[in-house]
């Protein structure tokens, strides 16, 4: 079980990934399920449960958009997400604040641990 600090630090990055995996190709959910867990060694070990509110939260903000397509083979369509032009400028906006942040906390615990 995880505990609260790696749950939060993982909340909080979440709609990044996920806008940084439609932005590189259109992706259907379970398919972002897979690449999340895949591409973070099994880190982000996500339920649909967790992944379709934020979904659900870029589309609303038009961020992405949603499309039905028919599955490979399949009777059954499959809903596609993709980016929208307005998503991919939100999203590289919000990857230079991260990329800010992160640096900022790598190099005050690298000054932390030289301190001590």
């Amino acid at each position: 079980m995880e505990d609260r600090f790696s749950q939060q630090l993982k909340k909080g990055v979440l709609e990044l990934l996920v806008m940084e995996l439609l932005c590189d190709k259109p992706s259907y959910g379970y398919e972002l399920l897979v690449q999340l867990r895949e591409k973070s060694d099994g880190r982000f070990l996500l339920k649909e449960g967790t992944l379709y509110p934020i979904l659900y939260r870029l589309e609303d903000e038009g961020l992405i958009e949603a499309k039905w397509i028919q599955g490979e083979g399949r009777n059954m369509p499959k809903k596609i997400y993709e980016a929208t032009p307005k998503g991919i400028e939100e999203h590289r906006r919000r990857r230079e604040l991260w990329l800010g942040f992160r640096s900022c906390v790598d190099g005050f615990l690298a000054g932390g641990k030289e301190n001590d």
